[in-house]
């Protein structure tokens, strides 16, 4: 009986998302995008490959070599299908801001799988197997972020070559991307779950010896032992 009333505040929880449904800003767009292509350069870094350009004519010209870290052709391929990374993404509807967009399943649905794995019947007018397919919201981000990507293209291949020393987010979404009225999500960072929202509260100071040890030991039964309502999950 105790899973039924769970799984009725989960379904609620979720439709209460749903209801909160709204499409990606450009300022987040503008934020993941970035993320994404940053997060693909680095991947390719560290490469100590050289790469020839160039054919040999017959005049006996060399081909020029230059490394692929600096080249065009490491950053075409990080570019390329960049956004399909963002179909990655869940909506995280707990979430406040862009912070809503993350990878990984969120608090609701993984409770929701939970109960399904257990034997408790979740109709959310879906198959099962559609449950991880990419939300609306998602969807329209990866079409914003194609858009917006071949918009300042020139922008990033700017970056790319020449400023670099910069943060690409401060870059493309501050300087050339976004209004400075509209580049709140910017300052956004997630912190993992805090206060109430699930969390045990850190002791103010490691200093407290074994009392302290003993307060936080009892919080965190508390916390196990605690319902957590709808709007938690």
């Amino acid at each position: 009986m105790k899973l039924y009333i769970l799984a009725l505040f989960c379904v609620c929880s979720l439709v209460k998302a749903e209801e909160d449904e709204r499409l990606p800003n450009k300022c987040e767009v503008c934020k993941f995008l970035t993320v994404e292509l940053q997060e693909a350069l680095e991947k390719s870094s560290r490469s100590k490959e050289v790469l020839e350009v160039g054919q040999v004519l017959d005049t006996g010209k060399r081909k020029r070599k230059i490394k692929y870290n600096t080249s065009e052709t490491r950053l075409t391929e990080a570019v390329d299908n960049i956004c399909e990374r963002i179909l990655q993404y869940s909506v995280h509807a707990e979430r406040p801001g862009s912070l809503r967009y993350a990878k990984g399943t969120s608090q609701t649905m993984a409770t929701l799988k939970n109960l399904v794995h257990k034997g408790v019947k979740v109709d959310l007018g879906m198959p099962f197997e559609l449950w991880d397919e990419p939300s609306v919201e998602v969807s329209d981000m990866k079409k914003q972020c194609e858009t917006m990507l071949e918009e300042f293209e020139e922008v990033v291949e700017d970056w790319y070559f020449h400023h670099q020393d910069q943060r690409l987010e401060n870059f493309l979404c501050e300087s050339h991307v976004l209004k400075t009225s509209e580049q709140e999500c910017l300052k956004e960072v997630w912190k993992g779950d805090m206060g109430t929202k699930g969390g045990v509260k850190e002791s103010a100071s490691d200093s407290t010896g074994d009392e302290g040890a003993n307060n936080s030991a009892k919080e965190e039964e508390k916390e196990e032992g605690k319902t957590h309502d709808a709007g938690e999950l």
